[in-house]
């Protein structure tokens, strides 16, 4: 990406230790090859929380639960999580999960596929945080937009495809193609909606931070 490995190394040096649960689930993901949040992800994810304070947050990819969990330790006391996941061999683990760390009345999981729930849920949430099937983001982001509440925040992680995003189509192995063009077609249709403020960081493996305006406000 944009820094060395020698520089994001150092850079997560300076993280502070996990709490005992997600140092565990944090284990146990990098022993089981289950993909969790980067630790500079999950730095930026606190501190917008912290800023924000949201009352709810949606979450589209809950995977066993690390970064819910991240994020109800930085919550406001209010506040609720609503995460969607349709693996089912992850599905038990997030719930055992949320469990272990007393969350299990704040996090509610939603077992099916995202494209479905999403049309069924009913918002508005304050934080949505996109981390599921990196083709599916364009797919979801009409329900999403629906869901946002005005001057509630979109983020989309793992956008930047470790760096393949900006090779041309004929850059990156066949099979991913259709991944590369749909997370193109994706945050150009944030950065070109008339309801959204977006920005792009390369924090991690890319995050992009949407806020939704108001009715009638660019």
């Amino acid at each position: 990406m944009i820094f060395d490995e020698r520089t994001v190394s150092y850079l997560s040096s300076l993280e502070p230790d996990y709490s005992p649960v997600l140092s565990s689930i944090e284990e146990e993901a990098i022993r089981d090859g289950v993909p969790i949040i980067r630790r500079e992800t999950g730095s930026l994810l606190r501190c917008l929380i912290r800023l924000t304070r949201p009352e709810s947050i949606l979450e589209v990819g809950t995977a066993t639960g690390f970064s819910a969990l991240l994020m109800s330790e930085e919550m406001p006391a209010a506040c609720t999580i609503t995460t969607i996941e349709k693996y089912e061999k992850r599905i038990p683990a997030a719930r055992a999960n949320f469990e272990r760390a007393g969350m299990s009345d704040r996090i509610r999981l939603i077992e099916g596929d995202a494209a479905r729930v999403l049309k069924e849920l009913e918002g508005p949430f304050d934080m949505i945080f996109m981390d599921a099937a990196k083709g599916q983001y364009i797919h979801f982001l009409p329900d999403v937009l629906r869901l946002l509440s005005t001057g509630g925040l979109l983020i989309s992680d793992n956008i930047l495809q470790d760096g393949q995003l900006v090779e041309s189509r004929y850059g990156v192995t066949r099979r991913n193609r259709t991944i590369h063009a749909r997370m193109r077609e994706y945050l150009h249709a944030l950065k070109h909606n008339d309801q959204l403020q977006t920005t792009i960081l390369t924090v991690g493996d890319g995050m992009s931070l949407s806020v939704k305006l108001e009715p009638g406000r660019e």
